[in-house]
C-alpha cells in the first residue's frame, strides 16, 4: 500500500476549526443546532437566496458536516462535497438530481443492489437503465443510447470485484457527451481517486471504511462545484437526505485513523485471501490483488479488506456449513468496521436474479477486520473442515 503523505496528514489533523493563531481544539466542535440566527432579515434573505454556500439551516448546511465535506472534497482532489445521511442518499441525489424523463444511464460492472433497485423504480417516472457486466470499453460504446445521460460505475464492482479501466471508460463516454460516476466506497479516497482519472462524480457510502466503526449511517458526493451545486438544488436540499451533525462528528474521528486502518485491513486480507486461495474446498478467489496486475496498479495504490471467494461445492447446503461455522467473522451485512463479517447472496432456492448479475451460486464474501490474520485464518480452517 502505497499512500500520499499529505492525505494521510489531512485524514489525522482533520481541516482547522479554529481562527488561525487561535487555540484549535483537536477534535472538532459539534454545532448541533437546526437553525441559525440572523442579524437582520436582509442577512437572511441573503443567505436563502445562495443556500449552497450559505449557513442558514442545518437541512442545507452546518458547520460540522461542512468540515467532513472541505475534507473529502480535499482527499478526492474534487471541488466541492455534499455529505448525505447515508450511501442510498448521495445515489439517489446523483439520479434524481441529473436524470429526467426520456434519459438513460447505463450501469457497468456488478453493481451494489439498492442501486439498481432504484434504478427499477426510477422506470416509473420515465428514466430507463441498463446493466452491463462485461468491461471492454467497444462493449461499453455499444451499450450507450442517444439519450444515455449518465454512465455509472464501480470498481472493484460489487461482490466479485473486478477492476474496470477507469481511463477507457471515462473517454467513451465524453466521446458521446455522457457523464459518469463512480462508486469508491471499496477503495476509499486513499486507494483510488477517479477524479483525477477524469470521472465526473464520486459517490461512498461512508458507512463503510471512512466511518470504519460501524456506528454511523452516511454517504459522500464529490465533483465539480457546477454539478455538485446542481445536484444540491435539484435533490439535496429538497428530499432532506441530510448529515446529522453528531453523524457527522463521528465521521470526522473515523476519518482520522482511515490510514492506520486501511493498511491492516490490506495486510490480514491479503493473508485470508492466500489462504483460501491454496485451500481445496476453494474454487475461486475474489481479489483485485489476483487480477491484471497492469490495470489494478495505474489505479489502485493498495488494496482494502473486502474480497469473495467460492466453493467448490457451491450447493447452499454446503455455503450455509461455512458461514453459519465461523466464529470470529460474524453473519451480517455492510462492511468496512474494524471487526470481520461474512455473508453470501447464495439462496435456498437457485436465484434467477444472481445468474443475471453473475454471481456464481457459491459465493461468500468476507469484509476482513482488524483481528488479526492467524486467528480469521484458523477460523476460515475450521469452518470449512467442518462442512467438508
Amino acid at each position: 500500500m502505497i499512500l500520499d503523505p499529505h492525505d494521510v496528514a489531512l485524514c489525522v489533523a482533520g481541516q482547522e476549526s479554529a481562527p488561525p493563531g487561535g487555540p484549535a481544539p483537536m477534535a472538532p466542535p459539534i454545532v448541533q443546532t437546526s437553525l441559525f440566527a440572523f442579524p437582520t432579515l436582509e442577512a437572511l434573505a441573503e443567505g436563502l437566496a445562495a443556500e449552497f454556500r450559505a449557513t442558514t439551516y442545518t437541512r442545507g448546511h452546518n458547520p460540522t458536516v461542512a468540515a467532513v465535506e472541505r475534507t473529502l472534497a480535499t482527499l478526492e482532489r474534487g471541488a466541492s462535497c455534499c455529505c448525505f445521511g447515508s450511501g442510498m442518499g448521495a445515489v439517489s441525489a446523483v439520479l434524481v438530481g441529473l436524470l429526467q424523463q426520456g434519459e438513460h444511464v447505463l450501469f457497468v460492472n456488478q453493481t451494489y443492489g439498492p442501486t439498481l433497485q432504484l434504478a427499477r423504480q426510477l422506470k416509473r417516472f420515465g428514466v430507463e437503465h441498463d446493466h452491463l457486466l462485461a468491461l471492454e470499453p467497444e462493449a461499453v460504446a455499444s451499450a450507450l443510447r442517444p439519450e444515455t445521460r449518465l454512465v455509472w460505475m464501480e470498481s472493484p464492482g460489487t461482490m466479485l470485484f473486478r477492476v474496470l479501466d477507469v481511463e477507457a471508460m471515462v473517454g467513451v463516454a465524453r466521446e458521446r457527451g455522457v457523464l459518469t460516476c463512480l462508486d469508491n466506497s471499496w477503495a476509499t479516497p486513499l486507494l483510488q481517486k477517479p477524479l483525477v482519472k477524469g470521472v465526473d462524480l464520486v459517490v461512498h457510502s461512508a458507512t463503510k471504511y471512512l466511518a470504519g466503526h460501524s456506528d454511523v449511517v452516511a454517504g459522500v458526493l464529490v465533483g465539480s462545484e457546477e454539478l455538485v451545486e446542481k445536484i444540491f438544488y435539484r435533490a439535496f436540499l429538497l428530499n432532506g437526505a441530510i448529515l446529522h451533525p453528531f453523524d457527522a462528528w463521528l465521521l470526522l474521528r473515523g476519518i482520522r485513523t482511515l490510514p492506520a486502518r486501511l493498511e491492516q485491513h490490506e495486510r490480514n486480507a491479503l493473508a485470508v485471501a492466500r489462504f483460501l486461495r491454496d485451500h481445496p474446498a476453494v474454487r475461486a478467489v475474489h481479489h483485485p490483488a489476483f487480477q491484471d496486475g497492469a490495470l489494478v496498479g495505474r489505479q489502485l495504490s493498495g488494496f482494502s479488506g473486502l474480497f469473495s471467494f467460492e466453493l467448490a461445492r457451491d450447493d447452499f447446503t454446503t455455503v450455509a456449513a461455512v458461514v453459519n461455522g465461523l466464529k470470529r467473522f460474524k453473519i451480517g451485512v455492510s462492511w468496512g468496521g474494524v471487526e470481520s463479517l461474512v455473508l453470501s447472496p447464495a439462496r435456498p432456492k437457485p436465484s434467477a436474479r444472481m445468474e443475471a448479475l453473475g454471481i456464481p451460486p457459491g459465493l461468500i464474501r468476507l469484509s476482513v477486520g482488524l483481528e488479526g490474520a492467524e486467528l480469521l485464518i484458523e477460523d476460515l480452517a475450521a469452518a470449512l473442515e467442518a462442512a467438508s
